[in-house]
């Protein structure tokens, strides 16, 4: 069976607009007994093809819980292709938070979370995941007394994510044939417009059924046909946009690398530099040293050059006294007790 692709919005905005499939997979998704949803006023998903990839839906469902009572809870459903949205659906988390229709006369109304990605969340294996809230004491003990609570419950919220990229092909429970119609290994060679549906898997299911009839008519719709290629072409200019700012933030990361990395040198020559002058200046004072000791020792010596002056002229002296008075060399230089060589030079 060839049925239309509803990861497209267009398709998806189609079958999700018949309210008991609404209920069957809103059903599924939150494992509850829903006995009725309406889509709320003006809170509908992104039919004008602006800036937006984010197709949402409001929904109000009733819900018939286990022990028979019913509540109203209301049901953010998002949808979107791409990686880059996380901003988007906490914007749109604080719209309703900030929404005073979404209070009853004291509490807020609970709320679920519904996230259809058409990517995978990390290493995160489970096609479904389940996020609830619970409550705990100061040392990490779970608090179940008195809970639920319409205080706490105004203020948290429960989410759904499911990872369209991970359903491939095993039906083990309800929801898992519910969420079947989304497997993107089933689509059609050649057009991914549609999948291939073994109808065989859904007999005997009149929920199921009605879900197959609507998408096969989406298929054999030309105007929803001509809004898939339009979608197509959206999402390529999109996708042509994420590559190349991711290509320009890959390069402004290698910059930013580059930049760091010659930084690094930059401190590191500029490290060397400083311990190069540091080094010059105790040589310099090495050397200022060095020349001080020398011009002490040059004015030592100039000293005892005058002593030594001194000296000989006072011996040349003594010698021409002793002369004068009649001494022979060899008499002088034993009176002085120096050699007569040394006498006669100074003679």
């Amino acid at each position: 069976m060839i049925v239309a692709n509803p990861i497209y919005d267009i398709v998806f905005k189609y079958l999700m607009e018949d309210e008991r499939i609404a209920r069957t997979i809103l059903s599924a998704l939150l494992r509850k007994d829903i006995i009725k949803v309406e889509v709320r006023p003006h809170e509908y998903a992104n039919t004008q093809r602006d800036t937006l990839s984010v197709f949402r839906i409001d929904f109000a469902a009733t819900i018939r819980e286990e022990n028979g009572t019913e509540q109203l809870t209301l049901i953010e459903l998002q949808k979107t292709w791409l990686e880059t949205e996380m901003l988007r659906f906490r914007q749109y988390l604080g719209v309703h938070y900030s929404n005073p229709k979404n209070m009853d006369d004291v509490y807020a109304l609970p709320m679920v979370a519904i996230y259809l990605l058409g990517h995978k969340v990390g290493d995160i294996e489970e096609p479904v995941l389940y996020v609830n809230h619970h409550a705990s004491d100061y040392y990490g003990n779970e608090v179940t007394k008195g809970l639920p609570n319409p205080f706490v419950d105004s203020l948290t919220h429960s989410s759904i994510i499911v990872q369209i990229p991970r359903l491939h092909g095993q039906i083990n429970n309800r929801l898992d044939k519910v969420l079947s119609i989304f497997d993107q290994t089933r689509k059609e060679q050649g057009d991914e417009h549609v999948l291939r549906l073994d109808e065989q898997v859904y007999a005997d299911d009149a929920e199921m059924e009605r879900i197959l009839h609507r998408l096969t008519a989406a298929a054999a719709d030309a105007e929803l046909r001509h809004d898939m290629n339009v979608e197509d072409e959206y999402f390529s200019i999109i996708e042509k946009r994420d590559t190349e700012i991711l290509v320009k933030n890959k390069k402004i990361a290698e910059q930013t690398v580059l930049l760091t990395e010659q930084e690094a040198q930059l401190t590191e020559q500029k490290a060397q530099l400083t311990e190069q002058e540091a080094q010059l200046t105790e040589q310099k004072a090495q050397l200022t040293e060095q020349k001080a000791q020398l011009t002490e020792q040059k004015a030592q010596l100039t000293e005892q050059k005058a002593q030594l002056t001194e000296q000989e002229e006072m011996l040349r002296m003594s010698v021409k006294t002793f002369l004068e008075m009649g001494m022979d060399l060899e008499t002088i230089a034993k009176h002085l007790r120096r050699s007569v060589e040394e006498i006669a030079k100074l003679t």
